[in-house]
């Protein structure tokens, strides 16, 4: 895949602006307010964009809580990227001794820093679903009990793009090397409401006594966030987000607006 991307660039004579993703998953399972197996994935892919410019450094990391969790880098000296994979929320349980605590607001403090050598603009979409024990994807529970406060001041949030399950963020300023966004999510709930969801089983059993179980909808449940940073470089900024982010993202005076 990279020789055949090189041997491109040979032969347009043309070198092609850089888009990075940053893909970061945290599956926890709940039951029974507990937490177990939380784990996390990193993923990436990068598009090129033709445009007449030179193929430079560009970088992006998540941090979170004030600690870079994950980065994906582009080296163009080397032709080569550089990343590596963090945890998502991988102290969440530890905060409450083991167990999530339904309601409980969980300082979850998620920011963007330019770790290229280039200008940019970041792009922040975060998924929330629920799944079962084989992983997937289940309906019975609103993806909105999974609460995460998003911070919209300094964020520009697209509301046309987002759901209950998907949240679009976009920072609307050229994000300069070494520079660290505004906190776009600074905690993380799960609805109390989500105990209101029980049934009660009763079994008789040979001693004539009666034995009841409350069996919670979540029983066995895995609530999943998903965060997804991409990052594009400013020059001939106008076509190269049309191109990768869509039409309605306009760029006026340096400054991303929603159309």
């Amino acid at each position: 895949m990279k020789k055949a991307k090189k041997s491109l660039l040979k032969q347009s004579g043309r070198p092609f602006p850089l888009t990075l993703v940053l893909f970061l998953c945290a599956c926890c399972m709940l039951i029974l307010s507990t937490v177990s197996g939380i784990r996390a994935t990193l993923t990436y892919f990068s598009e090129f964009y033709s445009a007449q410019i030179e193929v430079s450094d560009i970088g992006v990391t998540l941090v979170e809580n004030g600690t870079d969790l994950s980065f994906r880098n582009y080296n163009g000296r080397d032709n080569r990227w550089n990343t590596r994979t963090g945890r998502l929320a991988a102290n969440l349980s530890e905060q409450s001794g083991g167990k999530i605590q339904l309601g409980r607001r969980y300082p979850e403090e998620l920011s963007v820093r330019n770790s290229g050598k280039i200008d940019e603009y970041v792009r922040v979409r975060v998924y929330r679903s629920w799944v079962d024990e084989k992983g997937e994807k289940i309906t019975t529970l609103s993806p909105a009990l999974i609460d995460i406060h998003f911070l919209t001041d300094t964020w520009l949030l697209d509301e046309s793009a987002s759901s209950p399950e998907r949240t679009v963020l976009y920072y609307p300023y050229i994000l300069s090397p070494g520079q660290e966004t505004p906190l776009f999510a600074d905690t993380l709930r799960l609805d109390g409401s989500i105990a209101a969801s029980v049934r009660e089983e009763t079994e008789t059993r040979e001693d004539g006594t009666t034995v009841i179980r409350a069996i919670y909808a979540y029983d066995g449940m895995r609530f999943c966030l998903e965060a997804e940073v991409d990052a594009l470089q400013t020059h001939n900024a106008q076509d190269a987000i049309r191109s990768a982010w869509g039409p309605d993202i306009a760029v006026n005076g340096g400054t991303l607006s929603l159309d």
